[in-house]
């Protein structure tokens, strides 16, 4: 029978789940990969949960021949150019990406992600196969998704836009505004605009998800067109929040708060912050102090701007473990952002579409949008989180 040969090797980036030796991590794995299934992600591979062996891709359970159904589950992954493969046990998944003649790529990349699972007792048949190239992973849901990695929130956030119609693509000297039926959105322009006004006619013609996907482009400008298509999804006229950017959260937090990107009223909501800015000014660093600022910091308040330039996967990195708060008017406001360290999201709801339209063609800045809508935000229930952990053990 002909058996699917790559015709490169293809490259992966493994990941091992450490657990006790008589611990059941199937289902922790399971769940993890069918949450990034439903957000829209393509999972494949084979875990065993509830005594039996449970396809990722079809949801559907198989015999008990895993080491073949993961050899089949890690080359339709790589025939479908699928986002994740999960094969809990080790000696399949190994096995499988050895078949495939998989090379280990480090870091990010553009490597396809491969988790598995190991008992403590066996990390050196882990070291033994992925070397310095693969990570180890906390046997916990939140460390499962500091490896999945903050770089692949933008696709998650596109992957959640709906194939809505645009209704307008409104270009100002500063600004760009994308409005569906639902919502409009907002973000910055980070160089001229001329280039981007000609192909406006084309880009209305797309849906809001088509719009949203150019998010994953590294042209700054129709970087900017993703982003307000993406704000214009999920920060809908109708949203309810918190008034406020919610910057204010941290303002009795004890240790260091750090703030990337200074706002009007920063000195009313933080005593003595650390702040970051690209053309810092007296008391101020520059972007380069992240790497020694962010880490071990307390709190992190970081300006919207970092999604459209790019610089925001960095930032969450830097500053996993503290508090963070992601505000500005390009913030989108969606619970998808939580899974990736993100605790308080504080963005602009727009209520008078037509006016602000208005404005962003005569140049407002960010202080003037709040006649045309509502800067508000959303909150991660950390307590709630903690406690609902508790009560399963």
């Amino acid at each position: 029978m002909f058996q699917f040969q790559p015709t490169q090797a293809p490259f992966i980036r493994p990941g091992v789940v450490i657990h006790e030796p008589d611990a059941l991590v199937g289902g922790l794995l399971a769940k993890f990969a069918l949450t990034l299934k439903k957000r829209g992600f393509t999972v494949a591979g084979c875990v065993r949960r509830d005594d039996q062996i449970l396809d990722l891709a079809s949801e559907t359970p198989l015999g008990s021949d895993l080491e073949r159904h993961a050899a089949k589950a890690f080359r339709a992954a790589m025939r479908d150019d699928s986002d994740l493969v999960v094969i809990d046990d080790f000696a399949a998944c190994t096995g499988a990406a050895r078949e495939m003649l998989a090379t280990i790529e480090p870091g990010q990349g553009l490597a396809l992600p491969v988790l598995t699972a190991i008992p403590g007792t066996q990390v050196q048949n882990w070291l033994d196969f992925a070397g310095q190239g693969g990570s180890m992973v906390a046997p916990k849901t939140k460390a499962l998704w500091q490896w999945w990695g903050p770089e692949r929130l933008y696709r998650d956030l596109s992957l959640g836009v709906a194939q809505d119609e645009v209704r307008q693509i409104v270009v100002g000297p500063r600004w760009l505004m994308v409005q569906g039926p639902a919502g409009a959105g907002l973000a910055y322009l980070p160089r001229s605009a001329k280039d981007l006004l000609a192909r406006i006619p084309q880009l209305r013609k797309q849906s809001l998800r088509q719009l949203a996907e150019l998010s994953s482009s590294w042209d700054p400008l129709e970087m900017a067109v993703g982003i307000a298509a993406i704000n214009a999804h999920y920060n809908r006229f109708d949203l309810a929040g918190e008034m406020g950017n919610g910057a204010d959260v941290f303002g009795n937090e004890a240790g260091r708060v750090v703030v990337i990107g200074a706002f009007p009223g920063l000195s009313d909501v933080l005593s003595n912050p650390q702040v970051i800015e690209t053309e810092p000014r007296p008391g101020e660093y520059p972007t380069v102090a992240m790497d020694t600022l962010l880490p071990g910091c307390a709190a992190t308040v970081v300006a919207s701007s970092t999604i459209i330039n790019r610089s925001l996967p960095r930032i969450l990195r830097l500053a996993h473990g503290s508090r963070i708060a992601l505000v500005g008017p390009a913030t989108p406001l969606t619970a998808r952002l939580y899974h990736y360290g993100v605790e308080v999201l504080g963005g602009l709801v727009v209520r008078d579409a037509k006016g602000l339209a208005d404005a962003i063609r005569a140049g407002a800045m960010p202080r003037e949008f709040t006649r045309f809508g509502r800067y508000m935000h959303i909150k991660h229930d950390r307590e709630t989180v903690r406690r609902c952990k508790f009560r399963a053990g």
